[in-house]
């Protein structure tokens, strides 16, 4: 099996990089631990199981960075995005997907590829000596074994932060007497009519006593080693943004901005839950940002308060589990490699990305890296102007300088966002009309403009033959 690459995980990025591998012609074996081992968040023994949201976030690529990577990875001949658009579920301007169908088809052709293997069980410690070619994929919940192995090879301690589950409820319990169906502006999105989330209306007495239960509810208890975890900001469990201030929640996944009441015409409601079709029959629906912690009966009579909710039955309550990542700027080497172990590539979100697109998008790198090395090529990285390059630069060479309390570094994971990209001139002249024609919607357009004829080149581009 010397030939072959192994790759560890079998969430979006390995199964996303075990593809790569195997449609360049490259024997791969995917290792995936469970159902023998299962997780604390998995629930079945599905190759990239989603466990935390369905929701790919925006698909609009002209003006939206995570839209921009989705079509990029389409391009690059994405599995994870050809099974996302096979089972996508309406939901605005976002891409949601059928959890079940979109597991079951990256399963179903990882199965069927000749050059693909698929082993079931953990691989606890370091890979063996004769594994010459591996990646590592193995995400938020890395086996506590295989993350001491790796902690012990560079010397560094991993950083840690929590990751928040949020609440399932069932459709039929919902009362539409209160809630309505309508997505922000009106706007449609893949698989979607704009009408595409559920609406839950709070006037302001009802919010104020929502914020109130929900300060003072019991949240789960740390274990000791938990204890000084800090959150990733971009998923923060809705209690403690309530902590930051009694308005932080209309100004985040409670906002009311682009809705309307038909049951109150000319009124608008102080907050609104939103929730979010979360399979393809459209019987469970998510409620959109409640990651929690709270203890699971406080969950039900907080979130029951709620208008519309008030008999809700829950397919799934919040929870939240840990997560690990690398110190990558300087750990890893620009093709993923680590500096201390050549052998073993690293993709997903232990190498400091956040999101279940971006987890992907590096496995997709780090597959092709992995499959032009063993075919003795040498693969340019992407350019750093397009989405996929910019999230690689910011795990391959992310801001160190900055040192915190004790020596910390202070690498954190990030989403990808233009922000990441090389900057450019927006196009002058005069703009047209509306809410989409200003000057940043420009530049954001010319970003993703630049970033796909980028793009289309590297991937034309031969890989040049290594010297030897």
């Amino acid at each position: 099996m010397a030939d072959k690459v192994h790759v560890i995980g079998g969430g979006l990025a390995g199964s996303e990089a075990a593809w790569q591998l195997a449609r360049a012609g490259v024997p791969v074996v995917l290792h995936e631990m469970r159902p023998a081992r299962q997780t604390e968040a998995h629930q079945t023994g599905a190759l990239a199981e989603l466990v935390c949201s369905n929701s790919f976030r925006s698909d609009e690529w002209e003006t939206n960075a995570v839209g921009l990577l989705h079509e990029e990875m389409r391009r690059a001949g994405s599995l994870i995005m050809a099974a996302a658009d096979r089972h996508k579920l309406p939901a605005g301007g976002a891409l949601a997907v059928d959890r079940k169908g979109f597991a079951a088809a990256v399963t179903a052709a990882l199965e069927a590829h000749d050059l693909s293997e698929i082993d079931r069980g953990e691989v606890a410690g370091l890979p063996p000596a004769d594994w010459q070619s591996v990646i590592v994929a193995t995400g938020p919940l890395t086996s506590p074994a295989l993350a001491q192995a790796i902690q012990s090879l560079t010397g560094e301690a991993e950083l840690a932060f929590f990751d928040a589950i949020a609440p399932i409820v069932h459709f039929e319990s919902v009362d539409m007497r209160v809630c309505w169906r309508q997505s922000r502006y009106d706007k449609a999105g893949p698989g979607g009519g704009g009408a595409d989330y559920i609406n839950c209306p709070l006037d302001k007495h009802q919010y104020d006593a929502f914020i109130d239960a929900l300060l003072g509810a019991e949240k789960t208890a740390f274990k000791e080693f938990e204890a000084s975890t800090p959150y990733f900001e971009g998923c923060l469990p809705i209690e403690v943004m309530a902590e930051r201030g009694r308005d932080t929640l209309r100004y985040g996944p409670m906002k009311p901005v682009g809705l309307s009441d038909p049951h109150r015409p000319g009124e608008k409601p102080h907050a609104v839950v939103q929730l979010r079709q979360d399979n393809a029959l459209g019987t469970l629906w998510n409620m959109v940002g409640f990651q929690t912690k709270l203890n699971h009966g406080e969950q039900v009579r907080v979130f029951r308060m709620i208008p519309g909710l008030e008999a809700a039955e829950f397919a799934r309550l919040g929870g939240l589990h840990r997560n690990t990542f690398l110190n990558s700027p300087k750990l890893l080497d620009g093709t993923l490699r680590l500096k201390a172990d050549p052998r073993l590539r690293f993709a997903g979100q232990i190498t400091g990305v956040e999101g279940y697109v971006e987890s992907a998008a590096i496995g997709l790198i780090a597959g092709r890296f992995a499959a032009a090395e063993r075919l003795g090529q040498k693969l340019s990285p992407p350019p750093p102007t397009t989405a996929l390059g910019a999230l690689l630069a910011h795990i391959t060479e992310g801001h160190l300088s900055a040192e915190g309390d004790g020596g910390a570094p202070s690498f954190q994971p990030m989403n990808v966002n233009f922000g990441l990209f090389p900057p450019i001139t927006a196009p002058s002249g005069p703009r047209g009309k509306g809410p989409r024609s200003s000057k940043s919607f420009e530049r954001k357009r010319a970003l993703a403009a630049r970033a796909l004829t980028d793009l289309d080149r590297w991937l034309a581009g031969p890989a040049s033959v290594a010297a030897e």
